[in-house]
């Protein structure tokens, strides 16, 4: 017993450990991003990464960035994570935060959910979304044979590396799908990431990305800044990574629900589904602005999407509504 509960300590301290240098790293890298934002093709970093919400307000999509950079530099120095395990987070998180941010800066709206991705596809037209899809997903699995299995045969490894693999690409995508509203995002991945870090196998992996998310939900509840493809995509990845270490039966059982939010957000709006119910409506309104009040376009103008402004151009995130 006296043994057990060391060892509950020890990865108690591991979790903080880890979490508390994300955290850092996060604020340390949204403090000199925003102060002197990068620029890119000649082009000035505010115009780059700045958006304008729903109000009108600007907004930055550096919040992602820095959540990348606070998960990778918590990863490479959080104690108890093994290194196979820190290359693999490298990986997923890095590759899913690259491929997002291109979809970020260089995204379009013309196609919307795998569904016009691959229609986009068919009709010879390569998309930024579909590079995104088809990146993410050779990610994921890159990563997850990176970080290995414990099955003792070929086969059993081959197996864990293509659901391990899927995993990670399913909760990058589908943690986009949640950056609508905000804070959404980061509060779902708390949610979904407080178990993982519990168990024995996650824990470690886990408290880096949620330490950097939680430093910067201030920022996002407050309409400053937003995650963007960059951060939601890489911060689903490395939530995907951590459950990888469950047992096998537990993750087919995650595999299952991942594939089915996917499939559902082609047809149901999740906001819609959320304001719906009272319970989840209560916790995405937690520590929000109040909503904007509706003013009506000009005569002759278009109503722009109340989506619009959590979107930064990227169709797999948008929200069908």
């Amino acid at each position: 017993m006296k043994r057990r509960s060391t060892s509950g300590a020890a990865r108690t301290a591991r979790l903080l450990a880890g979490a508390g240098l994300g955290a850092a790293a996060a604020r340390a890298a949204y403090v000199a991003l925003t102060r002197r934002p990068p620029g890119m093709n000649g082009l000035p970093g505010e115009e780059v990464w700045g958006r304008t919400n729903h109000r009108g307000e600007p907004v930055t999509l550096l919040e992602g960035p820095a959540v990348v950079a606070g998960a990778a530099a918590a990863g490479l120095l959080a104690p108890g994570v093994e290194g196979r395990m820190r290359a693999a987070a490298l990986l997923a998180g890095a590759g899913s935060a690259l491929l997002g941010g291109y979809d970020d800066i260089a995204g379009s709206s013309s196609s919307r959910g795998f569904k016009g991705h691959l229609a986009a596809l068919a009709r010879g037209e390569v998309t930024s979304g579909a590079v995104k899809i088809l990146g993410i997903g050779a990610t994921g699995l890159a990563a997850a044979a990176i970080a290995g299995s414990p099955a003792p045969s070929r086969t059993g490894r081959a197996f864990d590396a293509f659901l391990n693999g899927a995993i990670i690409a399913g909760g990058a995508n589908l943690m986009n799908l949640f950056d609508l509203r905000p804070g959404r995002a980061i509060k779902v991945g708390l949610i979904t990431g407080a178990p993982l870090a519990l168990t024995k196998s996650g824990s470690a992996v886990v408290a880096a990305p949620l330490g950097a998310a939680a430093a910067l939900l201030p920022e996002d509840l407050g309409e400053r800044a937003m995650l963007g493809d960059t951060g939601a995509n890489a911060l689903g990845a490395l939530l995907g990574l951590s459950a990888t270490r469950l047992g096998r039966a537990p993750r087919l059982a995650v595999l299952a629900g991942l594939a089915g939010l996917n499939a559902a957000s082609e047809f149901v709006s999740f906001t819609k589904v959320i304001a719906g119910n009272p319970v989840l409506n209560r916790i995405d309104m937690l520590g929000r602005r109040p909503a904007a009040v509706h003013v009506p376009p000009p005569a002759g103008e278009a109503e722009k999407p109340d989506d619009a402004f959590r979107s930064s151009g990227d169709g797999v995130a948008a929200d069908p509504a």
